[in-house]
């Protein structure tokens, strides 16, 4: 079911604004040093208003990254200019004693997705949809999903 109201969806599904970034850090002690800081980015960001979810992974050696959900890429930008965030930043990006490289990648949701079961808005069932979603080079709706 395609569909613009996500009202019934856990709050990782009601987020528009998603953050993809990754750091990699120096060493053991560079990691060790981040938590002082982060602990609290984290507290903060938890209350802020348009906060709905994250999740920090790790990659080996020394790769530490962030999926972060946010209501809009608003509250996504408020949070970034928040002190803790401001003060992580500049720590990261003070030369390469503490980190050696990172990325930072914003995406919005588009207006319209997909919903089923118990997060429908319109109701309880699942539904299949129709018609695929159209590529960039297709016009109007895509083709027809077979169900075999």
């Amino acid at each position: 079911m395609r569909t613009k109201d996500f009202s019934k969806a856990p709050p990782l599904g009601q987020a528009n604004a998603m953050f993809v970034g990754a750091t990699r850090y120096r060493g053991p002690l560079s990691i060790i040093t981040l938590t002082f800081t982060w602990f609290r980015m984290v507290r903060d960001m938890k209350r802020m208003r348009g906060y709905r979810w994250h999740k920090v992974y790790w990659e080996f050696p020394f790769t530490l990254g962030t999926l972060a959900f946010f209501e809009d890429r608003d509250a996504l930008l408020r949070f970034a200019r928040s002190r803790h965030h401001r003060r992580l930043m500049r720590w990261v990006t003070d030369g390469t004693k503490n980190a050696t490289g990172g990325y930072i990648r914003l995406y919005n949701a588009e207006p319209q997705g997909y919903s089923n079961g118990v997060w429908r808005s319109e109701g309880g069932p699942m539904a299949h949809i129709e018609t695929f979603t159209p590529l960039s080079t297709e016009e109007g709706e895509g083709p027809t999903v077979s169900r075999t």
